[in-house]
């Protein structure tokens, strides 16, 4: 879960919650929260090419039947930043879970962890039940746990095109015949991907400096 502001959303944690998501076989759902406040179009082309299922709501607008159709018959973690409504979409989905729900520090955007333990409710729906996981607001979120060979399964198209990389090909700028790297410096993955690419890059990067 990311709001579209307040805080504000950042591509790369999001980039990091995909790729942990893949590396351990999960399904990732994307619900951008907030979007009265911003638009999230921009925010969003970063991860264009991503095989990712996206949720917009807003403060008059929470669509929670639609959010829970996709959690039936599945056990469901929701991560995010403190003060992004992980709570306020929980006790949308759980009314009878009652978790306590915070605001934004205008000073510093951050918002305050109204949540302090991870608790696991079911969810019961029009389509269904499932389980519903909420977890405490994360700062940060590291890759330790991660095998680099998966950061790649995180962006699509880039995942394509890599098919045509040769053999033990890094993918990093200095690559000689990077497949990835020669599909978007010609426009063929289109606008967003040099940013896709740069953020596998700074991925990848990480792991070769461990």
């Amino acid at each position: 879960m990311v709001a579209a502001a307040d805080p504000e959303p950042r591509e790369r944690l999001v980039d990091r919650y995909l790729i942990a998501a893949l590396d351990a076989g999960i399904r990732p759902l994307l619900v951008v929260t907030k979007t009265d406040l911003a638009d999230p179009t921009e925010f969003l082309r970063h991860f264009e090419g991503i095989d990712l299922t996206v949720f917009r709501s807003r403060r008059d607008h929470m669509p929670a039947d639609e959010i829970g159709a996709a959690l039936v018959g599945h056990a469901t973690v929701f991560v995010g930043h403190s003060g992004v409504g992980k709570s306020t979409l929980v006790n949308a989905l759980v009314p009878e879970a009652r978790r306590a729900t915070g605001h934004v520090n205008e000073v510093t955007g951050r918002g305050r962890h109204t949540s302090s333990s991870t608790v696991s409710l079911r969810y019961r729906g029009p389509a269904g039940a499932g389980w519903v996981i909420d977890t405490p607001g994360v700062r940060s979120f590291g890759l330790g746990h991660v095998n680099p060979d998966h950061i790649l399964d995180a962006f699509t198209d880039l995942a394509e095109a890599a098919k045509e990389c040769p053999r033990g090909c890094t993918h990093l700028p200095d690559a000689p015949d990077c497949a990835i790297i020669e599909a978007v410096e010609s426009g063929r993955l289109g606008p967003t991907a040099p940013g896709r690419l740069d953020s596998l890059q700074r991925l990848l990067v990480t792991f070769a400096d461990r």
